[in-house]
């Protein structure tokens, strides 16, 4: 069977990783840790590795309400706890009574330090508390380095993953119909632009699918991917359920409240 044909074609270079990994486990009998992973990525880990016996895996990135969790593929002898996912959690200390910080401000400020984007976890606001989980091979970097988001200086402490701000994920389901799976025509329905609107956001990489940024108004979406577009939110594909008598697509829709 051919297993990159299940995929779209910019998975295979993650697949292509992933079965090494596998292998590497089989091969030396040996836990292999990843960085963090996206939703997509963590469910291609889960279809490739999943069924086979001599390989196990678990994923935890801090709560079980995170988005972003490193894998831990591991032979049969092997007791995973939670110290094996190498993670650590820092809380941003700032003067929330005059200043207020969005989740790409936090980022920006973090990518800046020249660090890959899969060596952070999730970041977490919840009212002033603003909280990131890091790869612990560099939290003593980030300590020594991240000092100021923007312009405001600001410190960090480390704490325990008992301490960690509490989200709960809600979603409004909606059904739409869209004359194409195309993702400017999908987009543009969810959120209520116009298509053109849409195409320039996608153009100017402001649109991401499954976490990644496309640039292509054309890219036809699927069942099960997540799709946002900057400054209006973020929308899932729960289900495409066949034509209306008019040749539309009805598709059932989540977005995130």
């Amino acid at each position: 069977m051919n297993l990159y044909q299940h995929f779209r074609k910019e998975e295979h270079h993650f697949l292509d990783q992933v079965l090494e990994w596998r292998e590497s486990v089989k091969t030396w009998y040996a836990p292999k840790l990843t960085d963090f992973l996206d939703p997509r990525e963590q469910e291609i880990v889960r279809l490739v590795v999943g069924n086979d016996p001599e390989v196990k895996l678990s994923f935890y990135g801090g709560a079980s309400f995170v988005e972003r969790k490193r894998a831990l593929l591991y032979p049969e002898y092997f007791e995973p706890k939670q110290e094996e996912f190498e993670l650590v959690l820092f809380e941003i200390k700032y003067p929330h009574k005059f200043v207020s910080f969005e989740h790409r401000q936090v980022l920006g400020s973090l990518m800046s330090l020249g660090l890959k984007r899969a060596k952070f976890g999730d970041i977490l606001i919840k009212e002033e508390k603003i909280q990131f989980i890091v790869a612990k091979d560099i939290a003593s970097y980030i300590q020594l380095n991240f000092d100021a988001v923007g312009k405001t200086k600001v410190s960090l402490e480390q704490l325990s993953f008992d301490n960690i701000v509490q989200l709960e994920e809600q979603w409004l389901e909606e059904t739409i119909t869209v004359s194409s799976l195309r993702l400017d025509a999908v987009l543009a329905q969810a959120f209520h632009v116009s298509r053109q609107k849409v195409q320039l956001f996608i153009e100017n990489g402001l649109v991401k699918v499954n976490w990644k940024i496309t640039e292509q108004p054309h890219f036809e979406c699927k069942e099960g991917d997540t799709l946002s577009a900057r400054g209006f939110g973020r929308c899932k594909i729960v289900s495409i359920d066949g034509k209306t008598k008019k040749e539309k697509w009805r598709v059932r829709i989540g977005k995130q409240k």
